[in-house]
Formats: structure tokens, C-alpha cells, sequence
């Protein structure tokens, strides 16, 4: 094995459903492994993770978090990832740079479907990972429909590695199902061994012999001891728990109380002897260990009070302090605790650190100390399509400068958000995946860059066009005001476009009547009144032919034939009956099968119109359905699909065309903007 590989090392994101008790869990994992002496809660704002003052405010994570604490002689990395889906592209990002997950969810059926697009992504990448299901002392918990639940949203065979020992309503232990041997939980301390309750020996055992069979469906091994009766071995049931799971071809299923650290030992045992080293990942990676070129990818960019940190995955070789990395000196090489640092010299293939001053790095980024193009880019998390959107502004008009900087961080530390100067509405449009989300920007933008600032929903960016054609419209500009004057005179034609042919420009000057150098200035005319039209919107879908008109030797100049033009179209236009015109996006909704009435309903009661939907590609038991939307419905769809679907459906837009706005509407937008 290279020697600059650590293999005593397991990188391990916490993921899951916001409220699943992911940063209970590391929290629980840093106690019982004493990384740190006193557990904190989410309620008291003193976790190790969500230590920054947004997820504080919110008592929620919004960000990825990541510790460092040992057991059985190997270092764990986790990344506490957040688990509202507004956050998600901090999840998936740090994903790509793990060993293993540990998808953290509630003891409740009926929301084991909020998980369906993270199983989707974890097996799309073959990211190894185990489920523990949390909060198992509920008192209407069952645990096989639980499983059950959680077998229908994972392609990969879930395999119960731990069976629940209830009394009553209360959960008091666990049967290992490799071992066959029962234990009962003490708050504090580890699980007591005591036998097994017959009450449960039928249950046990065909969980068991289920777990058995799963995992012999990929070892000809073990199928043939079952099919002769033989007892399998328990080292032989752990290796093959190691290599299945390492190969994401099963699920293990572990039970536990996060906050109570029951369940947290057998967790992090199983973690120790049946997660895969990091060299396994590097090989799924297509990386070859055997190069001592480091090479690194960053999972997670912060800017801190003390600078900016990149929290990266070294695949390959060994970073050192001051090494230069895509032309950009390493200035630190950091262990972070949460909000703490502790200074590294050097960091190993298989470790995940944060390295400091990389400036013009961004999220997702590789990270080569050489010629990268040799390796080229490592793949990384497509950004997700950004579905809701709010016209910010600095409060203070002398903070505009700093805005455009302050927000290119952000990007860099979230690659989800984007960001626009709008050419029409002129508002400086935030992008994002719901309004908690934008929020936590603001605030961002407050507290670490001084910038307070104001929000509301962007304005439509409506156009208007004319229906009907107007001939030889006359525009005459004159103006005497001691010696030289001021004198265009222009006779246009203007007639409707069809639709998305944007605007032409002709002329038919027969004799000279308007000479050929002021020509262009009559277009610059017509363009220019053409930005703001009668009904106070841009002008498209337009043709002007200038066809007539007259000059003076002496007064007329390019601003007079401008000016002339533009008189022309201020009266032609109002007789050419001006209507108001609305962005139609194409929006492709994506849901699981058993909401698809709901979305259509959804979709028809903002004036959509359904172009049809269908079986969702490679995503089983979903949907897709087409529709064009208009824009002016879009601002809050977003919040009303998850609230449909239980946070899980999304979509993707794409602008369409431009279509006539009906007319009680389009009075109703004319009234508001004439305010």
C-alpha cells in the first residue's frame, strides 16, 4: 500500500430529512468516543455542529459542519450535512468526498419518502451507506414498517443489521443479527449482553435468515452454505457485509435514540469494521494511489472572520504547508472541530482538512499541485436549478459598490445561489431554492460583510407589442433657439411582428429627402422609445420602415433625426393598439406517482397549461409532468410543491415565449405600474 495513504482514516457524512436528529447524532458520536467531554443540544445552541450564528438563529443546519474524533484506532471525519432540501447543495457536495454516509432518519413511515431523492443521488454516485433509523422510543413506533417503508425508495436491498427489543411502549435494546446476541441500553455507558427473549426468537431469526439471503444474492459462497444448511461463520457474515456494502450493493439498518446515545456504539463498531478505507473510494473515483502527485477536491467553501478556508478531500498524495496548488499558495492546513482549528503540517491521501487562503477557489473544484490538465477535472454535483428568487438592495445607497464583491462570495461558498442585474426590471435578483435559504444569504451578507439589505419578490419582467399595422406616421422635430437649430422630420411605417421575431428596422428614402448619415440616428430613435413603450414596458415583435421625410442644409443633425423618430413612435404606437405581453416558462415538475393529481391541479390553478407527463426516467414510481407556467405565478410555486409532496418534488424551468397577458389581468398590472 503507498505510504502516503491512511488507511486508519473513515470519512463519514451525517445525512438525512431536516428534523431527523443528524446533528443530535454527532454529537452523540464526539461523546461516547470523547472527543468532547459534555454534549451539547440543538435547543441550547452549544452543538459541536451548527455552530454558526445562522444555524443558531434557526436551530437548524445550514451548512456543512465537520469533526474530527477517534475510536478503535482509526480517525473519523464526519460531515454533519444540513437536511432541509433549501440546503441540499451543501449536502451533495460534501458527499462526493466521502467514505461512507450514514442517512439518519426518524421511526415514521409515513415520511421515509423525503429520503427517496438522497437514496437516488447515493446510488447514482455508488456512495456506500447505512441507514439509522433515530428517535426509536416513540411510542407509536414500528420498526417493520419502517423497513419497509425504506425498502421502497432505495434501489439497494436494505438489510436489517440490528433488530429493536421493546418493553412496553419503550425501547430498552438490540439483537445483533450476526451474532444473534441481545443487549440491553444504559444511559452513559455501553449496551449490556443478556439473552435473547423468546418472545422475539421468531422475529430474530427471520430477520436474520432475510439478512442472509440478501447478502448471498451476491456471494455463490454463502448461497451454497445456505442451500446445505451450513451456518455460516460470523467472520464470514462481516466480510461480506465489508465488501457489499463497500460496493454499495446493500444497505445495512442499524436502530437507535441519538439523543439518549443508544445505539451510537454499535453504530460506530460497525462503522470501524465495515466501512471501506479510503483507498476504495479513490478506485471508484478512477484515481490511481500509486501517483504521489497530491491531489484534492474541495467539498465546502468558507469565508470566516479569519479568512477563507477550503474544506477538501486529498484523493491523492500529501499536501504540505505552502505547497502551491492550481497556482494558488496553501496558507494552513487545518483539523477543523466545527467553529475550532487545530494547525496540521502536512495532510494525507484519506484525509478531509480545511485549507486556508485559496483565493479564486471555488466549491467543487480540483486541486492539483502540477499540470491539472493531465488529470483533468474530477466529477462533481450538478448545481441545482435555482426555483425561487427576491430583487434585493442595499439599505444604505452608498453600499451598492460593495454588493457585486460580498455576493461573489457567496457564490463561492454556495454554489446553489446566483445572482443577477436584470436588463429590463433593472433590480439586482438573488436566485435560490426557497426563501429560508435567501434569508441565511441576507443574513450572510449582513453580519460577515456589513451589508444590511431589503428584499421583496422581482418585478415580471412584462414586454408589450402592438396588434395592428399604422402608415406613414409623421414626426417632425424643430427647434430655433439662435443660430443653428434643430431640424428631423421622418414619415414611418410600423407594423406588428409574429411572435419572438424581435424587431426590424427598414427604410425606402427614395430622392434623398433624409440623407444616409442620419439615417442610423432615425434607428437609434426608434430603439431607444422602443425600451419604454406606451404601456411602460419594452417594445418587442415590431417592424419600422422609414419611408419619408425631409432635412434642413443647415439645421439638421443626427439628435434632431433621433428626436424625430422618437415623436413618430410615441403617436404611432398608441394607435397600433399596444397589449401587454408575460414570460411562459417551460417547467418540467418532478414528483413521486402518488401526487401527480395534485401537481395538476397545482399546475391548472396558476394558469398553467399541461403539455402532458409521464414516467420520470430512471427515478422508479415518479413522474414528470410538462407544462408551461407564466412567470408571474412562479415566485412561491416552489414552497406550494413541497408542501404538496413533502418536500420532494422539484422542478426545472427554462423561458419559453412571451404570450399576451388576458385582460383583467393585464389591467389589474397596468394599474400597479402606473402607481
Amino acid at each position: 500500500m503507498n505510504e502516503n495513504v491512511l488507511s486508519g482514516t473513515r470519512n463519514v457524512a451525517i445525512v438525512g430529512p431536516y428534523l431527523s436528529g443528524k446533528t443530535t447524532l454527532l454529537e452523540s458520536l464526539l461523546f461516547v468516543t470523547g472527543a468532547v467531554t459534555r454534549k451539547g443540544k440543538v435547543q441550547d445552541r452549544n452543538t459541536v455542529g451548527d455552530g454558526s450564528s445562522e444555524a443558531r438563529d434557526r436551530q437548524m443546519s445550514v451548512e456543512v459542519n465537520a469533526a474530527s474524533t477517534e475510536y478503535g484506532g482509526v480517525r473519523f471525519t464526519f460531515l454533519d450535512c444540513p437536511g432541509s432540501v433549501e440546503f441540499a447543495q451543501e449536502t451533495l457536495s460534501a458527499l462526493i468526498g466521502v467514505d461512507a454516509a450514514i442517512v439518519v432518519c426518524e421511526a415514521v413511515s409515513d415520511r421515509v419518502l423525503t429520503l427517496a431523492p438522497l437514496f437516488k443521488f447515493l446510488d447514482d454516485w455508488e456512495i456506500p451507506h447505512l441507514v439509522f433509523i433515530n428517535k426509536m422510543d416513540r411510542a407509536d413506533v414500528d420498526f417493520n414498517d419502517v423497513l419497509q417503508a425504506l425498502k421502497k425508495v432505495s434501489s439497494r436491498p436494505l438489510v436489517a443489521h440490528q433488530y429493536p427489543i421493546g418493553v412496553g411502549e419503550k425501547l430498552v435494546g438490540f439483537i445483533n443479527l450476526v451474532t444473534e446476541q441481545a443487549y440491553h441500553y444504559h444511559p452513559g455507558a455501553p449496551a449490556d449482553p443478556v439473552p435473547l427473549p423468546e418472545t422475539l426468537r421468531e422475529q430474530e431469526k427471520a430477520a436474520r435468515n432475510e439478512m442472509l439471503e440478501t447478502l448471498a444474492n451476491f456471494d455463490d459462497h454463502l448461497l451454497e452454505e445456505l442451500l446445505d444448511d451450513i451456518e455460516p461463520p460470523q467472520e464470514e457474515i462481516l466480510q461480506d457485509l465489508k465488501m457489499e456494502l463497500g460496493a454499495d450493493q446493500i444497505v445495512p439498518v442499524f436502530v437507535g435514540v441519538a439523543d439518549r446515545d443508544f445505539g451510537v456504539r454499535p453504530l460506530l463498531q460497525a462503522l470501524l469494521r465495515e466501512s471501506p478505507e479510503p483507498e476504495i473510494m479513490a478506485e471508484h473515483r478512477g484515481i490511481t494511489l500509486s501517483q504521489s502527485a497530491p491531489l484534492a477536491q474541495v467539498l465546502k467553501t468558507y469565508h470566516t472572520a479569519g479568512g477563507k478556508l477550503s474544506l477538501v478531500r486529498v484523493w491523492q498524495g500529501t499536501l504540505t504547508d505552502g505547497m502551491t496548488l492550481n497556482g494558488v499558495r496553501v496558507g494552513g492546513i487545518y483539523r477543523l472541530m466545527g467553529q475550532q482549528q487545530q494547525s496540521l503540517n502536512e495532510a494525507k491521501a484519506g484525509e478531509i482538512v480545511a485549507l486556508g487562503r485559496l483565493e479564486g477557489i471555488k466549491t467543487g473544484d480540483t486541486l492539483m499541485n502540477g499540470d491539472l490538465a493531465l488529470v483533468g477535472e474530477l466529477p462533481k454535483p450538478e448545481k441545482l436549478t435555482p426555483v425561487f428568487a427576491l430583487a434585493i438592495a442595499a439599505e444604505k445607497r452608498n453600499d451598492e459598490v460593495k454588493l457585486s464583491g460580498a455576493l461573489t462570495k457567496l457564490l463561492e461558498e454556495d454554489p446553489s445561489l446566483a445572482w443577477e442585474q436584470h436588463g429590463d426590471t433593472h433590480e439586482v435578483i438573488l436566485w435560490g431554492q426557497g426563501d429560508i435559504h435567501l434569508q441565511v444569504a441576507m443574513d450572510r451578507l449582513n453580519r460577515k460583510y456589513n451589508l444590511p439589505m431589503s428584499a421583496h419578490p422581482p418585478q415580471v419582467p412584462y414586454k408589450e407589442t402592438i396588434r395592428k399595422t399604422v402608415n406613414s406616421i409623421h414626426g417632425r422635430y424643430k427647434r430655433q433657439t439662435g443660430g443653428h437649430g434643430q431640424f428631423g422630420d421622418v414619415y414611418l411605417d410600423i407594423r406588428p411582428l409574429s411572435r419572438g421575431e424581435g424587431f426590424n428596422f427598414h427604410e425606402k428614402i427614395v430622392g434623398g429627402v433624409v440623407p444616409r448619415q442620419y439615417i442610423p440616428a432615425v434607428e437609434t430613435g426608434v430603439r431607444e422609445y422602443l425600451q419604454h413603450g406606451p404601456l411602460g414596458f419594452p417594445v418587442v415583435d415590431v417592424d419600422v420602415t422609414l419611408t419619408n421625410g425631409s432635412y434642413h442644409s443647415v439645421d439638421s443633425s443626427e439628435q434632431a433625426f433621433k428626436q424625430a423618430a422618437r415623436i413618430a413612435m410615441q403617436e404611432g404606437l398608441t394607435k397600433c393598439e399596444p397589449t401587454l405581453l408575460e414570460p411562459i416558462l417551460n417547467v418540467k415538475i418532478s414528483v413521486p406517482t402518488d401526487f401527480t393529481s395534485k401537481v395538476l391541479r397545482l399546475t391548472s390553478g396558476r394558469r398553467g397549461q399541461i403539455l402532458g407527463y409521464d414516467a420520470k426516467p430512471d427515478w422508479t414510481g415518479w413522474d414528470e409532468v410538462v407544462a408551461y407556467i407564466p412567470q408571474a405565478e412562479m415566485h412561491d410555486l416552489i414552497v406550494e410543491l413541497r408542501s404538496l409532496t413533502m418536500g420532494v418534488g422539484f422542478f426545472n424551468w427554462d423561458y419559453d415565449h412571451l404570450q399576451e397577458v388576458p385582460d383583467k389581468l393585464a389591467e389589474r398590472v397596468l394599474a400597479v405600474n402606473n402607481k
